[in-house]
């Protein structure tokens, strides 16, 4: 026992990371869960954090900051790591939690679709409850686009009601009338809901990080109950509620270009309403450059590059009960 007392005196020498506060993120489509976890990994603080995505193209890494990429895992020079879930939420963590190390936080990013119980339970009702401990659930919320519709989502619903803080995001592009009316809209839901207004995403880490709000005890009598196995849960459950919502995701790829001009008005007249997320890689007649698009609700941006590989589109788009077939003709009638 004298060793292990003598290990914690000496914070140079940690104990594998006991107890390693968990951050899960979770969010709608589009509400900029992407953009808090590029300020947390920028922070300014002396604070190592581990940050665990879907995949590494869901977020923009300042290249400034990048030492080392392996296939799984990315490491920046302020200390934080960012690993990809690939293989299943358990390996990803033990792969943080064997790292020699000192790794302050963990955070994760769940889909935009996801209900975050499952994500919750599998550290409560794993092996992994004994190492680390969820500290708090923050639920981003895009203040422009959220309506009263937002909660047909049974998932975009969960979000909020196990949110333990929500960031409301974008509150810069709407008036303070509206803010109080989300506001009202969520307290309803929640009304010991913590509320902080954020911009890009961004918030002063200590509000976030190390707060810990998440009333583990709640989840552990939800987890008793409870007896499927959750690892086995965890797997199938993003297509399934994709499903249950009418959510549906559509790839489009192709060899030729698109004509700007044609892409353009399929954006701004003919795509349907209820596309909520678009994001790809463009190729357009008229330029050298790619393009990486980013759509969110009404808003979409481009932002041009070199081309690293020979040029084709990659576009994806997520939304309620599409018809696949549609936006493919309509896509297909663009190219040139």
């Amino acid at each position: 026992m004298t060793t292990l007392t003598q290990q914690t005196s000496n914070p140079s020498i940690d104990i594998p990371k006991l107890g390693m506060p968990v951050t899960i993120i979770t969010g709608f489509l589009g509400t900029g869960k992407t953009t808090l976890l590029n300020q947390i990994l920028k922070n300014k603080q002396d604070l190592k954090v581990a940050v665990l995505v879907n995949e590494f193209g869901d977020i923009n890494i300042d290249s400034q900051l990048l030492v080392s990429v392996d296939q799984d895992m990315v490491e920046l020079s302020n200390g934080c790591i960012c690993c990809t879930i690939n293989d299943g939420l358990v390996d990803a963590v033990y792969r943080v939690l064997e790292r020699e190390e000192r790794i302050d936080y963990l955070v994760i990013e769940t889909t935009g679709v996801a209900d975050p119980l499952p994500i919750i339970l599998t550290f409560l009702g794993t092996e992994l409850r004994d190492l680390t401990k969820i500290d708090s659930i923050l639920t981003v919320v895009d203040a422009e686009t959220f309506n009263e519709e937002h909660f047909q989502s049974e998932a975009a619903l969960k979000q909020i009601t196990y949110g333990d803080i929500i960031l409301l995001n974008k509150t810069d592009l709407v008036p303070s009338e509206k803010l109080q009316e989300v506001e009202n809209f969520i307290h309803d839901l929640k009304d010991s809901a913590r509320i902080l207004h954020t911009k890009y995403g961004e918030v002063a880490l200590p509000l976030i990080l190390d707060v810990d709000l998440t009333p583990i005890d709640e989840y552990i009598a939800i987890d008793d109950k409870d007896t499927h196995h959750h690892e086995h849960e965890h797997h199938h459950h993003h297509s399934h509620h994709l499903e249950n919502d009418g959510f549906i995701s559509i790839s489009f790829q192709s060899d030729r270009p698109f004509d700007v001009h044609k892409f353009e008005n399929f954006l701004t007249e003919e795509m349907p309403q209820d596309v909520f997320r678009a994001k790809g890689i463009l190729w357009f007649s008229d330029s050298e450059l790619r393009h990486i698009f980013q759509l969110s609700g009404p808003r979409y941006n481009l932002h041009a590059d070199e081309w690293q590989t020979s040029p084709k589109n990659q576009v994806v788009f997520i939304g309620r009960k599409l018809n696949t077939q549609e936006i493919y003709t309509k896509l297909n009638e663009c190219l040139l």
